[in-house]
């Protein structure tokens, strides 16, 4: 794969990480106010009845507990795009602490793969216009090959083959965690407001001419569930859902499924 799934992974790390590990300022404890409906009906995390939420915590005080929670989940789904040195990392995955994982992932115009692993084997499916990205610098007849052989078709190899090396890099939600670890944020507090329905609270960050904001639950375990970064250069974007759900992980129902280990 041209694009390897280290590449990817560290750009969606960089994306989650670039708000809270810019610098070593004190953070600031200002409250930016806390207007919206988070919290209006529902006891906020950090807070008590009649509070804002996280009205007695510092910007990154709020930041250490949306990590920690973070860092526990058993599993999630990461959603959203991210920048790669070639484009942008469009991501739609479920992973779990098992490395399971089930979803999708893709460079923007440049195709789609399908992804699936279960315990020991790794499912992937490409779209053609990921196939023939991928075959830049081949003869048509031998990209149009590999197009008619493969081209929107389940494939599968062992988890732990030499096939599959890079694309499980994917399902690594421990070594994605333990990026959260010991970070610095100068955040600045900002309002109650809800994401998806969630009653979440912002966080914010400037550095130079970019623009950071956090979202974290103010209900159950302060998760993190939206970061957006709005750089100069291009903006990123990434969700964490389904925090602690099971991952959908199943062999595809397809039976024309060709086992690469075979060939």
């Amino acid at each position: 794969m041209r694009h390897t799934a280290a590449a990817l992974c560290l750009a969606a790390v960089t994306a989650s990480l670039a708000l809270t590990a810019c610098g070593s300022e004190k953070p600031d404890a200002a409250d930016g106010g806390a207007e919206g409906t988070a919290g209006s009906t529902h006891k906020a995390a950090g807070a008590t009845d009649g509070q804002a939420p996280f009205a007695d915590l510092s910007g990154q005080e709020i930041v250490d507990r949306a990590l920690k929670a973070t860092r526990s989940a058993t599993s999630l789904t990461l959603k959203g795009s991210v920048p790669d040195d070639e484009g942008t990392v469009e991501l739609d995955l479920a992973l779990d602490r098992e490395g399971h994982c089930a979803g999708t992932l893709g460079m923007s115009g440049e195709g789609e793969v399908g992804l699936i692993r279960t315990d020991d084997t790794v499912y992937m499916k490409f779209d053609e216009a990921y196939l023939r990205s991928e075959g830049k610098g081949q003869s048509k007849s031998e990209v149009d090959g590999v197009v008619d052989m493969l081209a929107d078709r389940w494939v599968k190899t062992a988890a732990d083959s030499a096939d599959a090396k890079d694309i499980t890099g994917f399902c690594d939600l421990d070594g994605l965690l333990a990026d959260f670890e010991d970070t610095r944020s100068a955040a600045r507090k900002g309002r109650a407001t809800t994401l998806d329905g969630t009653p979440a609270f912002t966080l914010t960050e400037a550095e130079g001419k970019d623009r950071h904001t956090l979202y974290v639950a103010t209900e159950g375990k302060p998760y993190l569930l939206r970061i957006e970064n709005t750089t100069a250069k291009q903006p990123e974007d990434i969700s964490f859902t389904d925090y602690d759900k099971p991952v959908p992980a199943v062999p595809p129902a397809d039976k024309d499924v060709l086992d690469l280990d075979k060939l």
